[in-house]
């Protein structure tokens, strides 16, 4: 069932769902098996179809605007697009300051391709130069972990005028955030492990693109690498999405109120959320971004003052991932970021805005008194 005409929340709740017939169950439902008796329906074995990832599939491809390809993870999206794109020698340009797995990727486990790697910030200028002779130029946009904001629909000409292919990781802003594909990219692919699914009960991702017959390579690529989801973890993403534009927004409003605290906390420096006016990726963020979403970074003195801040707060779990219905901080240097010790990335949750923010306030103010940053 597709959703054009409609808003956000009722496209989240009615997305994918098949016609409705008497009798039979209102929200999809779970397709469990391996295998399927042989007939002409498509459905054979688990590894190639399910219906379960049709269904999930056909919403996420409504909401991107483009067919979907669903995978067992992000990182197994980012890696099926890489391998079927590339070819040997050629040049692909990454995010340097964009989610470090996809660079070690490249630069680790395909050297068989004798790829040219070119990593670019996400706020490089950009030019026909930086893509020049490029095959792919793979985009973060906000970036993760420090939320900058590149000009998709810019970058995308440059790119097209080269011959280059253009993905988006759109994992922070989400389709109801951000759609890629309406700004000319040729893919869009998510972490869907992440605010979409937004429990923080399964690891998922997926690949849409405007391309049939990229589509259909992907497809045959993930049947024959095994890069499959499970239909139950098919099915809980599913289900999460029907709550999407509810916890976008309650997340963004938990930003607001945290940014606002924080904006002239002695504690805190280097403080971004591309939602606030006072950001510098602001003005580029709303010509492209439908929405803003939950996800701040800030630093604070040391890796240290981190613990101490995380021992402190009680509604902030010290967690990696970002997007679920409780907030979650993680420093991000702990991972090989390249970024300082004391850099958090931090997801609001769905707590009250009141509750969160005197919660994080309150842990600040039980740091020790010393080495306090100066604006």
């Amino acid at each position: 069932m597709t959703t054009p005409d409609f808003g956000d929340g009722t496209r989240c709740v009615h997305a994918g769902a098949p016609p409705s017939t008497p009798g039979t169950p209102v929200p999809p439902q779970p397709v469990l098996a391996a295998q399927f008796h042989l007939s002409d329906s498509g459905d054979f074995y688990g590894r190639a179809t399910n219906p379960t990832w049709r269904a999930l599939e056909s919403a996420l491809g409504d909401l991107d605007g483009g067919e979907c390809v669903v995978y067992s993870s992000g990182m197994a999206a980012i890696s099926a697009l890489l391998r079927t794109v590339l070819g040997p020698g050629d040049k692909v340009v990454l995010p340097s300051d964009g989610y470090y797995l996809a660079r070690s990727y490249v630069r680790e486990h395909l050297t068989a391709l004798n790829l040219d790697v070119h990593e670019v910030p996400t706020v490089a200028k950009w030019t026909p130069e930086t893509v020049a002779n490029a095959r792919l130029v793979l985009l973060e946009t906000p970036s993760n972990p420090g939320l900058d904001v590149c000009d998709i629909a810019a970058i995308t000409t440059l790119a097209h005028e080269a011959g280059a292919l253009v993905a988006v990781d759109n994992t922070t802003a989400t389709p109801l955030g951000q759609r890629p594909l309406a700004l000319g990219a040729d893919v869009t692919l998510a972490s869907d492990t992440k605010a979409l699914s937004g429990h923080s009960d399964v690891v998922l991702g997926h690949i849409t693109t405007t391309n049939p017959t990229l589509a259909a390579q992907l497809r045959a690529e993930r049947t024959a690498s095994g890069a499959v989801p499970g239909p139950f973890e098919t099915w809980l993403a599913h289900r999460g999405l029907g709550t999407l534009d509810l916890r976008l927004a309650r997340q963004a409003e938990n930003a607001n109120a945290l940014h606002k605290a924080l904006s002239d906390h002695p504690r805190v420096r280097n403080l971004r959320w591309p939602g606030s006016p006072t950001d510098p990726a602001y003005p580029t963020a709303t010509k492209q971004m439908r929405r803003f979403g939950g996800v701040l970074a800030f630093e604070l003195e040391s890796a240290a003052a981190v613990d101490s801040f995380l021992d402190a707060a009680r509604l902030v779990a010290s967690a990696t991932s970002f997007g679920g219905l409780h907030s979650s901080a993680d420093r991000r240097a702990r991972w090989g970021d390249p970024v300082p010790a004391g850099l958090l990335r931090f997801s609001c949750g769905c707590e009250d805005p009141q509750d969160l923010t005197a919660d994080v306030l309150k842990a600040l103010a039980a740091l020790s008194p010393d080495k306090p940053h100066t604006h």
